[in-house]
């Protein structure tokens, strides 16, 4: 799952989630996405922070840790509210995604841009990966055009 922030032509922000990016495009190329505020059909992704947790050393995160958090036990930045202000259902629904997310790929730690790169450049077979990546590797990742996507921001994060 994708989110992005959102903005229709009148201004009006909001999220949505997406199963990709083409999935992304073919909605709001076909006028089926609208603005919970105004109604309005023209709907283009805003501008938003990369959500990238601080590079560390180490093994994969503790069974005990939240999902998709990092040996560092920092939280991600994600440009969305902050998770106390989010209706219960959302923040079960974005535990789900990152334990879908832990299930159904292969944590590479601190090697995320490694791995990234080689499964871009086609060097390594397609597959889902997680692990961590500093600000300046995910910039990297961002201005070559590898698609890579932040795990969600849970309230049990700012503990």
């Amino acid at each position: 799952m994708i989110h992005y922030a959102l903005r229709c032509d009148e201004g009006h922000a909001f999220d949505g989630w997406f199963a990709s990016s083409e999935a992304f495009e073919t909605q709001r190329q076909g006028g089926q996405l609208s603005c919970p505020v105004c109604g309005g059909t023209k709907v283009d992704k805003a501008l938003m922070a990369p959500a990238v947790s601080a590079k560390t050393r180490g093994a994969e995160p503790d069974e005990g840790a939240g999902p998709g958090s990092s040996p560092s036990g920092k939280a991600p930045v994600a440009a969305m509210p902050a998770p106390a202000a989010l209706p219960p259902q959302l923040v079960e629904a974005l535990r789900e995604v990152r334990r879908l997310v832990k299930v159904h790929s292969e944590y590479v730690g601190d090697k995320f841009a490694e791995e990234a790169r080689k499964i871009h450049y086609e060097e390594a077979d397609p597959r889902g990966i997680y692990g961590e990546a500093s600000p300046e590797e995910a910039k990297a990742l961002s201005e070559e055009g590898i698609e890579f996507h932040p795990l969600p921001l849970l309230p049990e994060d700012l503990n």
